[in-house]
């Protein structure tokens, strides 16, 4: 488990929201891309909550791993967590069609567009004026592409804000990694939903490698995979 003094050692500057907003409501995809980032919004006196709309992970039991690590981090740094509807059947009617789209494309705008929205409507009903996710972290993700996507949610309702910042900042992909290790994060191997499992498994039998097993492998400090992170 990560200390305060254990964090302090990757702490930087403090964070300081935007504009003069005083609560956020942070959409999370998952444990290892958020573990720094609720680090850093603690250290930095910001008061928060953890948003977990995800439907478009897959299968269940992934989804359920997911989640599952990211309630308890947020338990034990006594951050409180909004569990939203695993509502599948809205997220394949909101990507259809649009199945066969590489990675960053139009598929991917659509899943971003459906959770910052449905995040952004939260925010809107329950004294949130900020809103932002902890997907820019990941190095495979278009930031620009998740950015737009937020900005678009939330000027969809009056009075609440999209905070553009870059998680990536001052070794923010880097300290992720080194948080994950130390708290032996469950290990994604893909982005999350079906599609990104079949083109994985995909690459992998092309290129000779197992396909992946659900629940296998996890961060350790002697491990050197920085994994996918969703």
């Amino acid at each position: 488990m990560i200390t305060h003094a254990d964090f302090s050692k990757f702490m930087t500057d403090k964070l300081e929201l935007p504009n003069g907003h005083s609560n956020l409501l942070l959409h999370s995809c998952c444990a290892p891309c958020s573990g720094d980032i609720m680090l850093r919004l603690i250290e930095s006196d910001i008061k928060y909550t953890i948003f977990f709309y995800n439907p478009n992970i897959h299968p269940k039991e992934e989804y359920i791993l997911r989640k599952k690590e990211n309630q308890e981090f947020a338990k034990k740094h006594n951050i409180p967590f909004i569990d939203s509807d695993y509502d599948v059947r809205n997220w394949f009617q909101g990507v259809k069609g649009l199945e066969y789209e590489p990675e960053r494309g139009k598929r991917c705008t659509n899943c971003f567009d459906m959770r910052f929205i449905k995040t952004a409507k939260y925010a809107f009903h329950n004294n949130f004026s900020l809103i932002s996710s902890t997907l820019g972290i990941s190095r495979w993700k278009d930031m620009n592409q998740i950015n737009q996507s937020g900005v678009q949610a939330a000027s969809q309702f009056p009075g609440i804000d999209y905070w553009t910042f870059n998680w990536r900042k001052n070794k923010g992909s880097e300290n992720m990694i080194k948080i994950s290790k130390k708290e032996n994060f469950y290990m994604q191997e893909y982005c999350g939903c079906v599609y990104s499992l079949r083109d994985t498994n995909a690459w992998r039998k092309k290129n000779n490698r197992s396909e992946i097993t659900i629940g296998l492998k996890y961060y350790s400090e002697s491990n050197k995979d920085s994994s996918y992170s969703e």
